[in-house]
């Protein structure tokens, strides 16, 4: 409940001072213009007009304050970087009134004008946001120290370098609300001060449980560095859990400019990305899945309809074809295809498919090089199971075999599948088990630096691949 308040508060900070600075800029304004005086007089339309204006006003400062992402983590912000960050949040917000409400204003005589309205529009704003949000942050940040708010830690790790991490932790993280429950120690050796300091809470590969059990908020991964498979493993079993999770840097991960200290006094850790996109481009995306998908599907009718007569005069058999593949959260979902193989054609068992695949009809080899066959999936897009852009959705029966080779493979889970993915454009299919892990990394690659740029990137791709006829 205190942690819900507290952010009620924030948003509630900014939306008055959104409606404070509205209306301080609308007597400013008539200053400017020279509509007050001596004698002037509000009158009741007038300030009904002030008062709508200003609530449509707040209202879109908080609507894009949140797709920002201004409102998530408000536990461990900083007032000098939210200062920054509200700065250039205030002039993208004053640039996107100035030229929705004030460019066409019938009283603005000279430029001049404009570029002062503008100017003084900003400075209000920027300045009564200020205030309100940094008394808003610090009272937030005194129950943070106080121990009002706090966040359940786990250390995992049970060697010296954890004792030291531990030890840091409790001397700086005071002001992060980092509260350590315990550790989970790795290898067969406890250091014996740790474990007299803090209580151990069962072995690593009991994670995901721990998490649960304890309600841990925050992982810190105290390893040695050089200890890159057990790290793999580590993170591995930590996928979709809802735990933070950070992992303590060596000197080189420092050089290469990997670690990012957020608090000055802070233990200088790697965090592990937790949100891939900020809220803004998340709906994007979503709303050009959408959008693009359904005008997709209502243009390229003609193209279906071809389609599927030539399915159905292939081969025998059904023109459309599902399997069951994994999306999102591990969830399952059936994914539609014009049927390229000849009926039966996995009554072995699943198969992978090659370049000389008997198995492909004629007409579902020419679909298959130019993509015809992945059609229907603007469907699957529409309904939500898949993104235009995303990680290839696999089966059940090759991602268990995928797990034990590379357990990384599960980080995919974390986003919608897509029709087109970076790791099929500069790979290609995969034949074998092996290839989808070679073509992992370039999937892992897409998702940790996602952006509707990097989308635009692949699906030009996709389209140069289309138009070459090299698909499989």
């Amino acid at each position: 409940m205190t942690r819900t308040f507290q952010k009620l508060k924030l948003i509630a900070a900014d939306f008055v001072a959104a409606l404070l600075a509205w209306m301080c800029f609308f007597l400013l304004r008539k200053y400017l213009l020279s509509e007050i005086n001596a004698g002037y007089r509000f009158t009741g339309g007038e300030l009904f007009t002030l008062t709508g204006s200003a609530l449509m006003i707040a209202l879109f400062w908080a609507g894009l304050y949140t797709l920002i992402g201004e409102y998530r983590d408000i536990f461990r912000k900083s007032r000098l970087a939210e200062i920054i960050r509200l700065a250039r949040i205030s002039i993208l917000g004053a640039l996107v009134i100035f030229f929705a409400l004030l460019l066409d204003d019938q009283g603005v005589s000279s430029y001049r004008l404009y570029y002062k309205t503008i100017t003084a529009y900003f400075l209000l704003h920027f300045f009564i946001t200020a205030v309100l949000r940094t008394w808003a942050i610090t009272t937030v940040q005194r129950l943070v120290r106080g121990g009002v708010i706090s966040f359940n830690t786990l250390l995992v790790g049970s060697n010296i370098l954890a004792r030291e991490t531990y030890h840091e932790l409790a001397r700086t993280g005071k002001h992060l609300g980092l509260k350590l429950v315990g550790f989970a120690p790795v290898g067969d050796t406890v250091d014996a001060e740790l474990a007299a300091e803090l209580p151990a809470h069962g072995s690593y590969t009991r994670l995901p449980a721990l998490i649960r059990a304890l309600k841990i908020e925050q992982v810190i991964i105290a390893i040695e560095p050089s200890e890159h498979l057990m790290i793999q493993e580590i993170l591995a079993l930590l996928e979709g859990t809802p735990a933070r999770v950070s992992i303590l840097p060596d000197l080189y991960q420092m050089l290469l400019g990997s670690v990012k200290v957020n608090h000055l006094f802070g233990t200088p850790l790697i965090e592990i990305k937790h949100d891939l996109l900020p809220p803004w481009q998340e709906v994007t995306k979503r709303g050009l899945d959408i959008f693009g998908s359904a005008l997709f599907l209502v243009l390229a009718w003609p193209v279906y309809a071809f389609t599927a007569v030539m399915v159905r005069l292939s081969s025998s058999g059904p023109i459309f074809y599902a399997q069951e593949r994994i999306g999102k959260n591990a969830q399952p979902f059936r994914i539609y295809k014009f049927r390229s193989m000849y009926v039966d054609a996995e009554k072995q068992g699943p198969a992978l498919s090659s370049d000389f695949d008997p198995r492909i009809t004629p007409w579902g080899r020419f679909m298959r090089k130019v993509r015809l066959d992945e059609l229907p999936q603007f469907w699957n897009v529409v309904k939500g199971d898949m993104s235009l852009v995303g990680p290839r959705p696999e089966r059940r029966f090759y991602i268990d075999q995928i797990v034990k080779v590379a357990p990384h493979y599960r980080h995919l889970h974390r986003v919608r599948p897509g029709i087109t993915s970076l790791g099929q454009v500069k790979y290609g299919y995969a034949e074998t088990v092996a290839q989808m892990v070679e073509r992992l990394k370039f999937d892992i690659l897409y998702i940790e630096n996602m952006s509707l740029a990097m989308d635009f990137r692949v699906m030009l791709y996709t389209l140069k691949i289309i138009v070459e006829g090299r698909g499989k």
